[in-house]
């Protein structure tokens, strides 16, 4: 169980109990300090006996007769000397206006803190409990009940005068009231009684569970935790009751209301003590124990547990040990639990001490987490209720995590959370920055040091950058990548760069860094320099960013030789920087470098390099011969003649059969492929291509001895030539391979063609008949004439202004329209009348589609 040690204004005695000391991982639900100032001197004189709590104020009652009012410090307002024994309790209403007194030698006094009624009462027998209505302030609710040996009901009539009733008696005295709108609960030696004070009835009885308690010694505890909702706690039990409506039904003659137990449950110790905390119980336990060595029990210390009520059992939620001041020598009636409401305060009260219990709050669960060196919970806690945090700051919290990581040597986890936790202060980012220095881990801060915003004087990057140089090339050379040039001083890491290059010259990875730093200080030159020695691939981002193309004109070769690809790109790809002229001469002694970049250009554009195409057939033949028939295709520019030389001395037969072809040598073309090639099916589809007689001729005669060549023409040839020429000329005997299958082909090819020609004949049928159709019935659609619509003639409107005047109109499908009389009379060459505008612009003649009389 959790142990929590109170505090006085600080921090209360500190237990002897070795186990009781062990600190618990489980937060505690509230905080604990012992009611000092005017407190403390009373209690060195006097016990207190009983106190109650208003928002406002608390009132103590002590063993000598004195009523002290205390404000929340427990500083002292006002004292009453009400009697020289013992007082019993003492009961305020709601206002705080009024407070009720009784003692041990049967004194009661009610009376008005700042009024002058008053009541004076003393009664034979010891008066053990008072309770003033809770709304005493008013006139109609001046009522006060007390108990000693009977219950009494006091009210004021109508002259003033006090009248007093008997509630209950017979059953023991009455030790303990509670009263909350119209329901006063009380107990007594039997049981616990409620009585509505506005049916004047007794609703209920609650017996009590365990009569083997000296009701005097361990006394039933009463709380309200709401209007309706009783907590009755005694001895080890606890009853949760609710005061309900009776039905009309039921009532007969019953109380109008009745209570139901909703829930019952024991507890590990005596009660002294209820108070409600939202669903939840606080519990004020008298604990006793049994000592190990002299097997004698002693009173241990009170313990203050939170609890969760189930229907037949509760859950600890927390239990913490009080050290109260003479905890050894109390009993369980000398503890007293009152609380505030408003507040969620909760007072132990002991003759010798008085300890204020109270929810933590979220700078207490700071605190807590601190303690057990939680951290980054506590960093989040503290983000999270910033608003409502009153003690704690986000930065000292967090530079306290730092450090607590840095104890533990967790050094990167503690560099990253500077990021979060110093934010843009650039002075504490400086101080972090020097304290990672002493301890010799400035590169676990490196990747987190701000770059921006802030940013920190240029010594903190310099220093950081010379450790890692000193130790670490490859992180040295992260940085200066990752870093802007301008956080820290240029010319001194070239420096520190150089003077190290001068023990390892060859060091790729510092010289590619001293590349970038040029890069940085806009020595463009030096860096290209380097780059391009060490072949690195962002020679050409470099090229392009800075514009360096007037640097790189006499280092075309070596851009090519690192990658041909890209420097081609680059090259063509900023043409008004590098001509195509100065290329070809750099790379004039590298043909196959000069090859590529030739080839490159002619395919994006086939007329840019129209000058060197003469050179690259003899590169293309030499470099590249797949790509030279394409580019004697497309090329427009380059000789002839000087191709076909070229691909004759290389005997490149099918770039040659293109040339000849090209040149109009058609027919040496042929025979090159028969001679050179044989290969009929390119012979044929070349005679296809070039679709002259003549070749069909020689292919045929050239083939005419060679079965094979026979099979092949038969199978192509039925669309472009006649058979029958090739059928004739075979000689008789001739064995040819596939005859009857190239016979078969034939007479489908020509079924083909028959049904494909009936086919085009079917669908131009019907769609001359299909188009005919639509235009007749195009034809017979009527035509809108109006007034807007004028004679084409005489242009006058086509309709008369006098609709009664008769007339005629011709109306042509040219859509023009004609007065008839306008239009010449037809004659005996040409009975059908046309449209004149129509005719004159040789479209022929054309019907009336429409003539209108009246």
């Amino acid at each position: 169980m959790a142990e929590a040690e109170e505090q006085e204004t600080g921090s209360l005695e500190e237990s002897t109990d070795e186990s009781e000391e062990e600190e618990s991982e489980e937060e505690p639900k509230l905080k604990y300090e012992r009611l000092s100032n005017g407190v403390t001197e009373i209690l060195q004189k006097d016990a207190a006996s009983c106190m109650t709590v208003h928002d406002k104020f608390l009132a103590l009652g002590t063993h000598y007769g004195k009523v002290y009012l205390l404000d929340i410090q427990g500083n002292i307002t006002q004292k009453f000397d009400v009697s020289p024994v013992k007082i019993n309790q003492i009961s305020l209403d709601e206002s705080g206006e009024h407070m009720g007194v009784c003692s041990e030698d049967g004194k009661v006094q009610v009376f008005g803190l700042y009024s002058g009624e008053e009541f004076h009462e003393t009664f034979d027998c010891p008066i053990k409990i008072i309770a003033v209505h809770p709304y005493f302030l008013r006139s109609s609710c001046k009522q006060f009940v007390t108990g000693g040996k009977k219950l009494l009901l006091f009210e004021r009539s109508w002259m003033s005068r006090w009248k007093s009733s008997v509630l209950h008696e017979g059953e023991g005295h009455i030790r303990s009231v509670k009263w909350r709108g119209h329901l006063i609960a009380w107990a007594n030696n039997m049981g616990v009684k409620i009585f509505d004070i506005t049916s004047r009835q007794r609703i209920t009885n609650v017996p009590r569970d365990d009569i083997s308690l000296r009701p005097d010694m361990y006394p039933c505890s009463l709380c309200w935790k709401d209007s309706v909702t009783l907590i009755i706690g005694w001895g080890a039990s606890v009853k949760i009751c609710s005061v309900k409506e009776r039905h009309a039904s039921e009532m007969r003659d019953l109380p109008s209301r009745y209570v139901e137990i909703v829930s019952q449950f024991e507890t590990e110790f005596y009660i002294s003590g209820l108070a409600p905390l939202c669903d939840q119980l606080v519990v004020l336990s008298y604990v006793k124990e049994v000592s190990e060595k002299t097997e004698r029990e002693y009173c241990a210390r009170p313990r203050l547990d939170i609890i969760q009520p189930l229907s037949e059992t509760c859950e600890e939620i927390s239990s913490d040990a009080l050290t109260v001041r003479g905890f050894q020598e109390n009993e369980c009636r000398d503890y007293h639990l009152e609380y505030s409401e408003g507040d969620s305060l909760f007072y132990i009260v002991s003759p010798r001490d008085v300890v204020v219990a109270k929810e933590r709050d979220q700078d207490d669960h700071i605190d807590w987490l601190l303690e057990k060196k939680k951290y980054e919970e506590a960093l989040m806690a503290a983000e999270i209720s910033q608003k409502n945090i009153k003690r704690h700051k986000i930065l000292d919290i967090g530079l306290a995590y730092i450090n607590h990581l840095v104890e533990k040597g967790e050094y990167d986890i503690a560099a990253r959370k500077c990021q979060k936790i110093l934010g843009k202060n650039a002075a504490l980012w400086e101080y972090e920055v020097y304290k990672f220095k002493e301890i010799g881990q400035l590169k676990a801060i490196s990747p987190y040091l701000p770059r921006g915003d802030p940013v920190l004087k240029p010594l903190i990057y310099e220093m950081i950058l010379h450790e890692f140089l000193e130790s670490d090339y490859e992180g040295f050379a992260t940085l200066v990548r990752e870093w802007p040039g301008d956080l820290y001083n240029n010319s001194v890491i070239v420096q520190a760069v150089r003077d190290h290059l001068k023990k390892d010259s060859q060091n790729r990875t510092l010289l590619q860094t001293l590349a970038e730093l040029y890069t940085y200080d806009k020595n463009y030159g030096n860096a290209l320099e380097i780059y391009l020695t060490l072949r690195h691939k962002d020679v050409f981002q470099l090229i392009h960013k800075h514009n360096l193309f007037s640097s790189i004109k006499d280092k075309i070769v070596l851009l090519m030789d690192f990658d041909s690809e890209k420097a081609v790109d680059m090259l063509l790809d900023n043409e008004d920087k590098i001509s195509i002229k100065k290329v070809v001469e750099e790379l004039e002694d590298r043909p196959e470098l000069q090859h590529v970049y030739l080839h490159k250009l002619f395919k994006r554009d086939h007329h840019k390099g129209q000058r060197y195409h003469e050179k690259q057939i003899s590169l293309y033949a030499e470099y590249d011969r797949p790509n030279l028939l394409p580019f004697l295709r497309d090329s427009t520019h380059c000789p002839l003649e000087k191709a076909l030389e070229i691909c004759q001395q290389r005997n490149f037969v099918e770039e040659t059969v293109y040339l000849l072809s090209r040149m109009g040598n058609s027919r040496s073309a042929l025979k090159m492929i028969m001679k050179e090639l044989h290969d009929v099916d390119k012979a044929i589809e070349f005679a296809k291509e070039q679709d002259d007689g003549e070749l069909w001729e020689d292919l045929i005669l050239y083939s005419i001895d060679k079965p094979p060549f026979i099979t092949g023409l038969l199978n192509n040839i039925g669309t472009h030539v006649d058979p029958i020429l090739l059928i004739h000329r075979i000689k008789e005997g001739m064995e040819i391979p596939n005859l009857r299958d190239s016979l078969v082909k034939i007479l489908q090819d020509y079924n083909l063609q028959i049904l494909l020609r009936e086919g085009c004949k079917k669908i131009l049928v019907a769609d001359s008949l299909s188009l005919l159709k639509k235009m007749h019935r195009t034809q017979m659609k009527g035509v809108l004439v109006d007034e807007e619509n004028i004679c084409e003639s005489c242009l006058s409107p086509i309709l008369p202004s006098d609709a009664a005047k008769p007339f005629s109109v011709l109306v042509f499908h040219c859509r023009h329209m004609f007065h008839k009389e306008c239009l010449p009379m037809p004659s005996l060459s040409s009975p059908a009348q046309s449209c004149s505008i129509c005719c004159a612009k040789h479209r022929g003649p054309v019907s009336a589609i429409l003539e209108m009389k009246k």
